[in-house]
Parts: structure tokens; sequence; C-alpha cells
């Protein structure tokens, strides 16, 4: 039985000792000179405004989760889409009652005022 494993654990071991020997090299080949420049923070090649410890608005919280949520939607409609021909009934109604859950959670947003960008 171990023997049908054996070239996944060489695998495994041949990765994991040539990530641990790159890390090594890099970090004895690698440069060690710091500027002032590399020990800034990076925002997308513009100066840094305030601490890193400023408070976020929940709005800009609750905007990633439902982003997070209608991108899961998609995730599992497009693979329903493509086969919801040969899938049935059953699987017409499941999408259904899913969708409408969403819109539920949609609607509830709304009316809390989750889209509001001011």
């Amino acid at each position: 039985m171990i023997e049908e494993y054996l070239p996944l654990i060489i695998m495994l071991v041949l990765g994991f000792g040539v990530a641990v020997l790159f890390l090594y090299l890099a970090e004895w080949l690698g440069a060690r000179r710091t500027t002032h420049g590399k020990q800034t923070t990076y925002e997308s090649g513009m100066e840094p405004l305030g601490t890193a410890r400023d408070r976020f608005s929940i709005k800009f919280y609750m905007v990633a989760v439902s982003f997070i949520v209608f991108d899961i939607e998609v995730v599992f409609m497009y693979p329903w889409a493509v086969q919801v021909g040969e899938l049935g009934l059953v699987a017409f109604w499941t999408m259904t009652v899913f969708m409408l859950i969403l819109f539920a959670g949609y609607f509830y947003e709304l009316k809390k005022g989750g889209f509001e960008w001011d």
C-alpha cells in the first residue's frame, strides 16, 4: 500500500525541500541594503496618508461582504446555468429558492442603506 503513495511522498518532500532551499538561498544571496523608500508603507505608489491604525467606516465592510456574497452567487449560478436543461425541474426550483434567499438579503441591505455611497 505504501508503494502507491511513494511518488506522492517523494513529490511532497522534494517540493518542501526546494521551497526551504530557495528561502535560505534568498536570505544568503539577497541584497541587504535598506533605504528609506524600502521601509515606508506601500500604497499603490502614493505617499502614505496617516497611520495604518485609522478606523474605517462600517460601510466599507458592508460593501466588502456584499461583494463576496454576490460574487459567490455567480459562482454557484454559472455551472447551474450551463447544465439547467439536463438537471431537470428539481434543480430549477432549488436555484429559484437560492435566488429568493439572495434577493431577500439584497433587499435587506438596500433597506439598511448598505448601497449608499456617501
